[in-house]
Order: structure tokens, then C-alpha cells, then sequence
């Protein structure tokens, strides 16, 4: 959150302003689902046991655990566009990748793409030669020991997605002058509709549950994320974790044809100018919750978000979580018999600390971010506002509810800067992806009901904030009303 004229987080007139962009159809999110798989962790999530390694040719491989691990992502990718690009794509049939190629980046340096591999910690898809190259030495044994052999696959899934790229062409409205990051949207989508397939159980070589499994490939879009500040205009932007997410859940859901409609006019109008920065804007914009002044600005956006609902709005207590002789959900909770909001602000703090690049945001005590702090008190501030028009704050429903409620908080309007209009709060670069950590957490409280019991799906949790943030309120009535 940025501290500029005042500071970070947009305050929302009466919670119900719309930003361009289209997110999942109001009334699409079920809290049992992922895009319309149940939830289940029965199902183990990895390679899968007793099936035989696949046989590839790949250019300077060493036939070790990762490379083993990469030709297995592949085979089961070429599995998959065998099948999707003729069923999808008018008959079109799908060849094969002419080159495939290992190197180990802190090893003797090959000549891959017309690129020194030394020092390259990458994954690449190269047009020129038509080939995908893969960092064994460091990039998939790191990736593998911090996420699990999944976030290898979702690595080798996106750059097979610039390989289908390449062959549709215009089929996937791609062309030698398409910006950046529309093929790189393109590409987590149709990574995610491949890792539908592994979730159906008809990849040969992996399996994954809908719930952790799929969770976890979601927190490694946070890993694989671009870092707060680089504009979505610059050549090799890849996306906020908030943009790569959406893309996954898109692919996900509805496949490779939704994929393909990805163009120019719908990335410019979902990616806010606000999650971007620019030459005046504070990109850390960490701020700090113990700060007075901080916190009355933050409280006043509370106010000024949803003084419109009618609802009777709940103080804000700072010396503890507990409600009476009830534990709460700490750090925040919401105590309905006394309408407040009690919040444990050192705890808070932890919460608010910045996450240390390349470790996983919330895990062993590292920190989320400041937005994820505030977020959280959001949450069991909504909660009053539920209870003040007659919502049950119970349940799932009210799980997602209250993710759509701070995404409306948090929601952006796209012709501000810090320093014009309420002079409040407003939304720094990066802080809607410390809003996707936060929801991809086990002990998320963004999408938890009063007792705290979160909404078993993180697709769901996640989709629900985007509604709200891409539609205010009024979304989140439509989508998930009494």
C-alpha cells in the first residue's frame, strides 16, 4: 500500500465503483468447486507411481531426477495437444516440438536460441528454432524443492503454450506485432486448461487433487509472478500474479478456446494502469499498520466504503483478537454481540512484513505483505456489514462473500493516482498480489466466515476477491446473496 500524498489502498465511494475487465460470470463461483471440479484432496498430487518414464529426445541431458521429470511434462503435454488442437482448433493437427534441450546454468554453457546458457536460470520457448530449453542445474530442482514437482510442470506447461502459439498463429490472435504480455496470458491459460486435464486424471504421468494440489500450482504463479513495477507494456512482461492467476483460472475452466480469444482490447481494459508503476509511484509501498495516522486513514476508507449499506459500522479494537471469553479467529476477529473488530496488531505486523523474494510468501513466519494485513481486518469489518443487512455469517457463502466485500474495498478506479482526488488510501503496485497470497493460504482469513472457516477451494477464494474488485458490490450481491 503506498504512501504518497497520504497513502495506499483506494477508498471506494460507496463500495460499487466498476473497473474494465471481465472477470468469472456473477453466480459461477461455487465454494466446493474449481472451475466445476469438486473439491478433493483424496487424490494424491505429483508424478504418478508405476508408470515408466517417457522416452524423448532431448539435446545435452544428463538423464537425472529433473531431466526425467521435464521429458514427462512434455510427453504428457504432447498427449494433451494431440487431442485439444484438432478438437478446438478446425481439424488443426499438432506437431511435435523439433528441439528439445537441458543445460545446467551454473555448468559448461551450451549456445541455445542464440543465448549463452551460462547463468540463464530459465525455461524458454525459442520460435526460431522451435524448441523448449530447461534450466536443470538450478531452476527446476529449486522450483521442485520449494513447490513440488507440479510447479516444474506448470513452468513446461506455459512454455508449450507459446509452442501452440506459434503453430495457431492467427487462430490464437497471434502475431509478429502482439504485445507481450497478451502471449504471455495466453500461455499460463493454456496452462491451466492442461493441468484440468491432470486434475481429471488423464495425463499419464500426473495426477492432482483439486484442492492443495491445485492450490499449490496457483501459489507458484505468485513465484513466477513479475516483479511490482514492471509495466505490462514492456517487452517480457509476464503479469502480476493477480493477472497470471486469472489467466490459469480461465484456462482452467474453459479451455483452450477461451485461451485464444485473449487479445489486445481485453488485456489492456483487465489490467488496471494502477497495478503498474510509473515514475512518480512508490513500488515498495509497504506501509506501516502501527502507524496512527496510517490506521485512521485506513479506517476512514472502511467508512467511506460502506457507509452506503445501511449496516451499523463496527469500531475497531487494537489490543487483542479475542472476543470476551470466545477466542476469535486471530489476528482479527469479528464479536457480533458487541459489533467490533478486534485486532492483535503485533500479530498483524508479522503479517505485514514484506515477503522475502524467491521464499513462499506466509510460511515458516515470513511475512505476506502490508495489504494482506489490512485485508484481513477488511474481512471481519465486512462481516459487520453482512450481520447489519441480514446476512448469515456462517457457511461458505459467507466465506466468498467476504472476499468479494474486500475486493470491492480494495477495488481500483482507473483514472486515479495517489495524489489526486480523496487523498486517502490507494493501491500500490503489487498489493492485489499480496492479496492472492493471502487467499492461497491454509489459514486464510480473507475468505473464512465469523468462526473462521475458510472456503476449502483457493480458486474459489480467489475468483471470488476478483469479482469484487472487477465489480463492486453490487457483483457481489448478484453472485453470492443470501
Amino acid at each position: 500500500m503506498a504512501v504518497a500524498a497520504a497513502l495506499a489502498v483506494a477508498v471506494i465511494a460507496g463500495c460499487g465503483q466498476a473497473v474494465p475487465g471481465q472477470p468469472r460470470a456473477a453466480g459461477a463461483v461455487d465454494a466446493g468447486t474449481a472451475g466445476g471440479l469438486p473439491i478433493d484432496n483424496s487424490a494424491p498430487t505429483g508424478p504418478r507411481e508405476g508408470v515408466a518414464d517417457a522416452e524423448l529426445a532431448v539435446e545435452n541431458a544428463d538423464s537425472g531426477e529433473m531431466d526425467r521429470l521435464a521429458v514427462n511434462v512434455v510427453a504428457d503435454l504432447y498427449d494433451y495437444w494431440n487431442e485439444r488442437m484438432p478438437a478446438d482448433f478446425d481439424g488443426q493437427k499438432f506437431e511435435p516440438i523439433a528441439r528439445l534441450a537441458s543445460y545446467d546454468s551454473a555448468g559448461k554453457p551450451v549456445e541455445l536460441c542464440g543465448t549463452s546458457t551460462k547463468g540463464l536460470v530459465n525455461a524458454f520457448y525459442c520460435g526460431a528454432d522451435d524448441s523448449i530449453a530447461w534450466d536443470r542445474g538450478k531452476l527446476l530442482p529449486m522450483l521442485d524443492k520449494q513447490f513440488g514437482p507440479m510447479s516444474v510442470v506448470a513452468v513446461l506447461a506455459h512454455e508449450m503454450g507459446h509452442a501452440v502459439q506459434f503453430r495457431l498463429g492467427e487462430k490464437s490472435n497471434i502475431n509478429q506485432a502482439t504485445p507481450t504480455i497478451v502471449k504471455e496470458q495466453q500461455a499460463d491459460c493454456y496452462a491451466g486448461g492442461f493441468f484440468r486435464y491432470v486434475a481429471e486424471g488423464k495425463a499419464k504421468h500426473f495426477t492432482m487433487n483439486t484442492g492443495t494440489g491445485l492450490n499449490q500450482a496457483l501459489a507458484t504463479m505468485f513465484f513466477i509472478r513479475d516483479p511490482a513495477g514492471l509495466s505490462a507494456k514492456e517487452q517480457g512482461a509476464h503479469g502480476l500474479a493477480f493477472d497470471r492467476v486469472f489467466a490459469f483460472q480461465e484456462g482452467f475452466t474453459e479451455g483452450p478456446k477461451r485461451c485464444a480469444r485473449m487479445d489486445v482490447p481485453e488485456i489492456e481494459g483487465r489490467i488496471a494502469a494502477q497495478e503498474r508503476s510509473v515514475s512518480d509511484q512508490d513500488v515498495s509501498g509497504e506501509a506501516d499498520i502501527t502507524d496512527p495516522d496510517i490506521f485512521g486513514l485506513f479506517e476512514e476508507s472502511l467508512t467511506s466504503a460502506f457507509q452506503g449499506t445501511e449496516a451499523e459500522l463496527p469500531s475497531i479494537t487494537k489490543d487483542g483478537a479475542s472476543c470476551g471469553g470466545s477466542a476469535g479467529t486471530p489476528p482479527v476477529s469479528y464479536c457480533p454481540d458487541t459489533n467490533t473488530v478486534a485486532a492483535d496488531i503485533p500479530e498483524l505486523v508479522k503479517i505485514a512484513s514484506p515477503p522475502k523474494r524467491g521464499e513462499e510468501p506466509g510460511v515458516d513466519g515470513n511475512g505476506i505483505g502490508d495489504f494482506a494485513a489490512f485485508a484481513e481486518i477488511v474481512s471481519r469489518y465486512a462481516l459487520a456489514v453482512q450481520k447489519g443487512v441480514g446476512a448469515p455469517l456462517e457457511g461458505e457463502k459467507a466465506g466468498l462473500r467476504t472476499a468479494c466485500l474486500v475486493g470491492a474495498w480494495a477495488q481500483l478506479r482507473v483514472d486515479k493516482t495517489p495524489d489526486e482526488g480523496d487523498g486517502g488510501l490507494h493501491i500500490a503496485v503489487g498489493d492485489l498480489d499480496e492479496a492472492v497470497a493471502e487467499l492461497l493460504q491454509d489459514n486464510s482469513l480473507i475468505a473464512a466466515d465469523v468462526t473462521g472457516k475458510q472456503v476449502p477451494s483457493g480458486f474459489a477464494r480467489v475468483e471470488a476477491f476478483r469479482i469484487g474488485y472487477f465489480e463492486g458490490d453490487d457483483g457481489c450481491a448478484r453472485a453470492f446473496s443470501a
